[in-house]
């Protein structure tokens, strides 16, 4: 691919959301030694900047990005983004595609932001006395593209639930654990691959996602 040059690792996660991870797929991912990822994302108050850490870095290094021409305008980023979209099944919306190639051609060209300023979207706080909505873990899952990485008994690019689980079967901290570690991500605990950090979630969807982990 032109703009990020995957490498072939990479690709390869690619291809396992596009062919839906299929059995297949995943084991010939688990052969691959993914490099030690060092490279970050340049910071920017955009939108596009979140949803870049969290959904682009499953499958591309951020270190291809800085070398693309810097004369590349919004609508080429934006076009080779959506190329994600369709042609690899990237898990993103129209809108994603829209905040990703701006934040790209802003931050990485020098473009002038067109979407407006960023309001992080806040949940309307619940009426008192009200119970907590139930958050719908599978739509979770799917949305923030965490089914590409991982699987609930086999490992893919990341560890497998159920070996996640028996990891932390008798700490009693573990639920809070997980929590830290989905918002945050890293690497270290399970190999030297990158886990993109998840703050955009809730507390109530970290908190959830966590539980189902440690179930499975």
């Amino acid at each position: 691919m032109n703009l990020l040059n995957l490498n072939a690792a990479r690709v390869l996660s690619a291809a396992v959301l596009a062919l839906g991870c299929s059995t297949a797929w995943a084991q010939a991912v688990q052969t691959v030694t993914l490099p030690l990822e060092n490279a970050k994302l340049k910071p920017s108050k955009l939108a596009g900047y979140q949803i870049a850490m969290q959904k682009c870095g499953i499958c591309h290094s951020a270190d291809y990005i800085s070398q693309q021409p810097p004369a590349m305008t919004a609508t080429q980023w934006t076009a080779e983004v959506r190329k994600m979209e369709h042609a690899y099944a990237a898990p993103l919306s129209d809108s994603d595609v829209a905040q990703i190639g701006e934040y790209l051609a802003v931050t990485y060209g020098g473009a002038k932001p067109t979407l407006g300023p960023v309001v992080a979207a806040k949940p309307a706080p619940a009426a008192p006395g009200a119970p907590a909505a139930e958050v719908d873990v599978q739509a979770v899952l799917k949305a923030n593209a965490c089914l590409g990485c991982h699987a609930v008994s086999q490992k893919i690019v990341g560890p497998a639930y159920h070996d996640v689980a028996v990891k932390y079967k008798n700490d009693p901290q573990a639920l809070a654990k997980l929590e830290t570690s989905i918002k945050a991500g890293g690497s270290g605990k399970w190999g030297p691959v990158v886990m993109p950090p998840f703050g955009n979630l809730s507390p109530q969807e970290l908190k959830a996602l966590a539980g189902f982990v440690l179930k499975q």
